[in-house]
């Protein structure tokens, strides 16, 4: 019998102004453009997660909406729970893992981000929930 396999569950937070701009972050690690998440903690749930991430990113404050996509990368087995999310407080603000932290427009999103990123933005305004699997860089077709 083989021993099942093992994933990594992540939650990311797509947080829309009411202006429509989106926030996003550099990441100090890699110098890429993505919505602020992370691996989500044993002992929370999803809103809590995304709460956490968003916060500990960017300095916002969310309130966490409704459920956008889930997202596998593929090569890692990560898979990643998306959530739409409106500012409620905070302050913009660069930390140990973001370089940079900005409200960026749905055409900068696109020039800035990889598809396997712009994609989770763009579903978040969509109103139905989407699966998709990814290489970490493009989507992949299964």
């Amino acid at each position: 019998m083989s021993e099942t396999p093992k994933h990594s569950v992540s939650v990311a937070g797509i947080v829309v102004r009411d202006d429509g701009r989106v926030l996003a972050v550099c990441r100090r690690d890699n110098h890429h453009w993505e919505p602020p998440g992370g691996v989500l903690e044993l002992a929370e749930t999803f809103d809590q997660g995304v709460r956490r991430e968003v916060l500990e990113e960017t300095g916002i404050e969310v309130q966490v909406e409704r459920l956008t996509g889930v997202y596998k990368n593929m090569p890692r087995a990560i898979v990643a729970l998306v959530f739409r999310c409106s500012p409620v407080g905070g302050r913009l603000a660069t930390t140990d893992e973001a370089l940079s932290v900005r409200w960026l427009t749905i055409e900068e999103i696109r020039q800035r981000m990889d598809p396997a990123y712009v994609v989770r933005v763009t579903d978040a305004f969509s109103d139905q929930a989407c699966a998709r699997a990814h290489d970490g860089v493009k989507l992949v077709h299964i």
